[in-house]
């Protein structure tokens, strides 16, 4: 098949080259928004009378046409073509003539290229904004019916002190919100037109950016026609956004896949996101949540690889940033398919709250609640600090919990200590004292999802 820089070279292309340079494998997604950005470019043509308004009505048909063929997945992309761009511009040419020609006036595919892709990363960047608000209001309803189901805190993965599940789930509510800020901030520099740069020179016919921006409702215009072409820190900076909402994710699968063993016992994961073992029958395993976990590194992955791949390339565009793509469209199907995922199983997590509190009662959680308690009898934290310290180890050395001590032993360590202490060895009574904004007191809690369901 005759190439379009076929008037330069004397012989044709090696099959083994088409095999190896082929990009319409994976770049044929970007279809709409390949025809949707020449669209506005015919019109752009007519609108400063490059070509006419009857050619232009001509071509825009006939792009229609080849929308509505492969809508109905009777258009057959051909690898011989190379990328997107030239199977739909030849299908266009064999289907009006000539005059689908000129559709590629004062453009080139570097510059359709940035603008297929800037268009594809606006809709994918406000879906997944929607898609996080979702599981916001999920994790929300979760946070407001455990509002008073206590737990255990935790630091360096030892019990801490006391606090409600509820509030647990705020804090990744709170992650996934400045996720969307970054998404959203991310979005300012994605909807920047490039369409006009050409291969990186600009071009001597008098075309109309402006006007292409309205057109296609981009709020900037890349201002430099090198940078147009050669830039995709703009995927760089989306993908550096998706690895930190991956990571958030993954904590959050972490901390459902400890919460699901034995040893914890926290939570039951629902059966439908599960899978057992092939040898042993008692299994059930948290493979979803585990593959969450996985996926991670490979959004992380993705990233390295558009870092690795750009940063020693000369300006303007190489081939080199064909491989741009894969990175990309394989983080935001991750993304989007954890997202859904998360969002059906969440809600059908069963909490143990009776085994939560348990666990919350032990361990000497109370600890930092029995320092506060001296400090307000005027004891300097320090020395407070030091004193309960002295009281945990004795308790430790008679296998007793806190709560259990009498108050003459507790007197031998303070004698500031009285009866009163028994209300602050409370779990429940514990939380509930903590009312400090932000903090895990159940009304602070239900002030947080209030604040939160505001925003959102």
């Amino acid at each position: 098949m005759k190439k379009p820089w076929a008037g330069r070279f004397t012989e044709g292309t090696a099959a083994s080259v088409e095999d190896f340079t082929e990009s319409v494998s994976f770049d044929w997604r970007l279809w709409s928004y390949d025809i949707q950005g020449s669209i506005a470019h015919t019109r752009m043509l007519a609108h400063q009378g490059i070509i006419t308004k009857s050619e232009a009505n001509t071509i825009i048909s006939g792009l229609k046409e080849i929308q509505k063929e492969i809508e109905e997945g009777r258009f057959r992309w051909k690898k011989e073509l190379e990328d997107v761009h030239m199977n739909i511009e030849v299908a266009l040419i064999e289907k009006i003539g000539p005059v689908g020609g000129k559709l590629h006036t004062a453009r080139s595919r570097n510059d359709q290229i940035a603008l297929d892709i800037r268009l594809y990363l606006r809709d994918v960047t406000k879906q997944i904004i929607r898609d996080i608000k979702k599981f916001q209001r999920r994790l929300l309803r979760i946070a407001e019916r455990e509002a008073e189901t206590i737990m255990p805190g935790y630091t360096h993965l030892q019990r801490a002190q006391p606090v409600v599940l509820g509030h647990h789930m705020l804090a990744y509510v709170e992650m996934l919100r400045r996720d969307c800020e970054r998404y959203e901030d991310c979005y300012k520099r994605i909807d920047t037109l490039p369409l006009g740069a050409c291969a990186l020179a600009g071009t001597t016919l008098p075309t109309d950016r402006s006007y292409l921006a309205r057109l296609l409702k981009f709020k900037r215009i890349c201002e430099n026609s090198m940078d147009a072409v050669s830039d995709r820190d703009f995927i760089i900076e989306f993908l550096s956004v998706s690895s930190i909402f991956m990571m958030h994710m993954s904590r959050l699968a972490e901390e459902l896949i400890l919460w699901s063993t034995e040893e914890f016992s926290f939570v039951e994961l629902p059966d439908a996101y599960t899978t057992g073992s092939s040898i042993m029958p008692q299994k059930k395993n948290p493979d979803v949540v585990e593959l969450i976990r996985g996926k991670t590194g490979r959004v992380y992955g993705s990233l390295f690889s558009l870092l690795t791949l750009m940063k020693a390339l000369p300006m303007t565009y190489n081939r080199d940033m064909q491989e741009d793509k894969i990175p990309l469209f394989d983080t935001v199907d991750t993304i989007q398919a954890v997202l859904g995922i998360m969002t059906e199983m969440m809600p059908r997590v069963k909490f143990n709250r009776k085994r939560m509190q348990s666990v919350a009662r032990a361990g000497y959680s109370l600890a930092t609640d029995l320092a506060e308690y001296l400090v307000q009898k005027g004891i300097p934290f320090r020395q407070a600090h030091e004193i309960t310290g002295q009281i945990v180890r004795y308790a430790i050395e008679q296998s007793k919990e806190l709560e259990e001590l009498s108050l003459d032993e507790l007197r031998r360590f303070s004698p500031e200590i009285d009866n009163n202490i028994y209300e602050v060895l409370d779990v429940a009574q514990s939380v509930k004292r903590r009312r400090s904004r932000g903090g895990t007191a159940p009304e602070e809690v239900k002030k947080q999802i209030k604040r939160l369901r505001s925003r959102l």
